[in-house]
């Protein structure tokens, strides 16, 4: 298969060899943190260990691991974090998580350490052809979430012409596409169906825009059967996954072989998959949370931090001849926006592709009543037309209640009833 490959000889390099390329960046994350980095220095000394104790894959299994509420307190005192390893004047930026679901998190970069995040975006967007030979616009309005951010840096990585897309509405920015003959696009899953909506209530042909690939991060969705069918439709271009973290940085991409998951970026990062209640590795083949270790970015190092995503390792070969550990299904969901709705595991993303396998369905919102001796799940949905509504509300229900076993509450609103999203979206409540 024809696949691009942003570094081949890395990204196809022996697992015995990609783990003696990790443990040699390990060693130097350690080296040049240890007594600099007071949050390190002080993990380090929790674990009774010294930096010469920590040089293998094995040893770092003894580091405690790293959570965001650590993260949080340690930026209490002031600008910068324990967390940082330099003073202030080496620093070139800082962003902050989105703080959707509590304070935001700022983390700091060092103009290597940024370099490092547009290595990784580099990989990103090789893995999903995308070369030189294509214009790659960003619908993305650049605040202090680190969002697409370090997408520019991997544009220039592989030769991109990267479009800007921020400042506009979606109306304009459909037209700019088309105005400048984009064939790329990075944005979550979320605005790539809002614009879909908003060309057929404007009446735009989106086949003015040559568009064949679009790379998809901020939130699960890309890798939602659902999701990446209706995308890929609407846009006639191939949709791809890509996951990623303030904490941590870009640390996994889909190849174009697409089989059904994503590869993380082995060479920059380590990735374990524990037990979200105890800790303990979990087998090859089973759901856990992800824990990540960066291995570029000394500035603000993350060691075994805990994700709160959960994934699943395949170790099937991917076709597209690719060593990196592979995730099946990408981010399946988070570890914690499971809930349970009369003995029924329920995830935000299995919701997502129950809802979106329903054409005439443009938005939605779920709330889950959990105060009451049954649990009630309610659903919310917006149809393209009135004369959709009551055929859909049927059948959204009658999915459910296959899929799940679960008959919810489905009413139809008013178009413009529920809010559209342009980054991450919010659509799933438990009360």
């Amino acid at each position: 298969m024809d696949t691009s490959f942003f570094d081949r000889g890395v990204e196809t390099m022996a697992r015995e060899q990609l783990r003696a390329l990790q443990e040699e960046k390990l060693a130097g994350v350690i080296d040049q943190t240890y007594a600099r980095n007071r949050f390190v220095t002080d993990k380090l000394d929790e674990a009774g260990a010294s930096p010469g104790d920590v040089r293998t894959l094995d040893d770092l299994a003894a580091v405690p691991f790293t959570t965001k509420g650590e993260l949080l307190d340690a930026q209490a005192d002031g600008l910068l974090s324990t967390n940082c390893t330099f003073p202030e004047s080496a620093y070139t930026r800082i962003h902050q998580t989105s703080g959707t679901t509590g304070t935001p998190l700022r983390v700091f970069d060092t103009a290597e350490s940024w370099d490092w995040w547009g290595r990784c975006w580099g990989f990103v967007l090789a893995g999903a052809g995308i070369t030189s030979q294509d214009r790659l616009i960003v619908p993305f309005s650049f605040g202090p979430f680190i969002g697409f951010w370090a997408a520019l840096g991997g544009a220039k990585r592989v030769g991109a012409l990267m479009i800007p897309g921020g400042g506009r509405t979606s109306v304009q920015r459909l037209h700019l596409m088309a105005d400048l003959g984009v064939t790329a696009m990075c944005c979550t899953p979320t605005y790539a169906l809002r614009l879909v909506e908003v060309a057929r209530e404007e009446s735009f042909d989106l086949s003015r825009i040559p568009m064949r690939a679009t790379v998809h991060a901020g939130e699960p969705g890309a890798n939602v059967p659902a999701t990446k069918t209706r995308i890929e439709e609407a846009w006639g271009a191939r949709c791809y996954d890509h996951a990623g973290a303030s904490e941590v940085g870009a640390h996994s991409f889909e190849c174009e072989a697409q089989p059904g998951g994503t590869h993380a970026i082995d060479s920059e990062f380590i990735v374990e998959v524990v037990d979200p209640t105890t800790g303990d590795p979990v087998a090859h083949g089973e759901r856990g949370e992800l824990v990540i270790t960066n291995l570029g970015r000394i500035g603000f190092p993350a060691l075994r931090y805990r994700t709160g995503d959960i994934v699943r390792i395949d170790d099937t070969p991917c076709t597209c001849g690719r060593t990196f550990t592979r995730f099946a299904g990408g981010v399946i969901g988070r570890a914690d926006d499971m809930v349970v709705v009369r003995g029924v595991n329920i995830y935000p993303a299995a919701v997502e592709n129950l809802m979106l396998l329903h054409e005439a369905v443009d938005e939605y919102r779920v709330t889950i009543s959990m105060n009451k001796e049954m649990s009630v799940i309610a659903l919310d949905i917006e149809c393209h037309s009135h004369a959709d509504e009551d055929r859909t509300v049927a059948e959204v229900r009658s999915t459910f209640e296959t899929a799940l076993g679960l008959r919810p509450e489905v009413t139809s609103v008013p178009r413009g009833t529920l809010p559209r999203f342009e980054l991450k979206s919010r659509r799933f409540f438990v009360t």
